[in-house]
């Protein structure tokens, strides 16, 4: 049996995504085949590959079941040419209800779908200064924390929003996770203020890489999203950082550098149960409402 790889190069491919399926899908496939000739083996795009749009009497005529969806099966084969671990942040996709799903899907160099995780945690948000989202009115939340197979080690896969719920990082590396993925499109506003931050928590407190691709710039939608597509290691360090633009980022990942974390402070061994009490009077319970 070979040797189990010990080190690989990650491509993290920065968009920023409109109206146009076809556009998207051309404009991924170009900077993906970049990546690919940068040697990447394990290439990832961000949130809404396919499709940035908020208004729903646009965005549903737009969508496809995932076996009817040209463009998935475009960048399948676009995988199996290239012999590349192909991971779509998302796309917008019509569920098996029948609703939209925002799902993220790792295809195998065989172009094989091995993995599909789709977005628990909805973005519904007032950001108190003019920007507001629901993406609660157009998509249908997941409900299954998914762990995938690589040959470099288990990836866990969450998306954008899902970056503020420690929670589920945790439970990704509890269960076998060294790498989580964060495809994102962060709006500007949230991006400044807790992107670099939030990641670099994540990544300290599950000990794992941290893969995080996301959209930038100006949207046809009129929405601004902050770019900054980084690679951070379980130490929390920034390996590589994009800027605000379309581009390709690489970085090398080398997997001792994750048993060594682990080894030198083993917090994923130590948790312990206990129990949550009020001292005084027992204060209404507004967050959990």
């Amino acid at each position: 049996m070979p040797d189990a790889p010990k080190a690989f190069r990650v491509g993290l491919v920065q968009m920023c995504s409109g109206r146009d399926v076809k556009k998207n899908i051309a404009a991924a496939t170009a900077l993906i085949r970049e990546a690919a000739a940068g040697g990447a083996e394990y290439i990832q795009t961000p949130e809404m590959t396919n499709i940035m749009e908020l208004d729903r009497e646009r965005l549903l005529p737009a969508l496809r079941a995932e076996g009817d969806d040209p463009g998935l099966t475009q960048l399948r084969f676009l995988a199996r040419e290239l012999g590349i671990w192909l991971h779509i942040g998302s796309l917008a996709l019509l569920g098996e209800a029948g609703k939209p799903v925002n799902r993220s899907l790792l295809i195998s160099p065989a172009g094989a779908i091995v993995a599909r995780y789709d977005k628990i945690h909805m973005f519904d948000v007032d950001l108190g200064n003019g920007e507001s989202y629901k993406e609660s009115a157009n998509y249908q939340a997941g409900r299954e924390a998914v762990i995938a197979t690589m040959p470099w080690g288990q990836l866990g896969m969450t998306i954008c929003y899902d970056l503020r719920f420690p929670q589920l990082h945790r439970a990704l590396a509890k269960g076998g996770a060294k790498f989580i993925a964060v495809p994102a499109a962060f709006t500007k506003p949230t991006g400044i203020a807790h992107w670099h931050t939030l990641l670099r928590a994540r990544a300290i407190e599950s000990q794992c890489f941290v893969f995080a691709a996301g959209q930038g710039g100006m949207h046809e939608n009129g929405r601004e999203t902050f770019g900054h597509s980084l690679v951070i290691s379980p130490w929390g360090e920034v390996l590589a950082e994009a800027g605000v633009q379309p581009s390709v980022t690489f970085a090398d990942v080398e997997l001792q550098r994750l048993d060594d974390v682990r080894r030198q402070v083993p917090s994923l061994r130590h948790d312990r149960p206990f129990d949550v009490i009020y001292a005084g009077e027992t204060p209404p319970n507004e967050v959990a409402s």
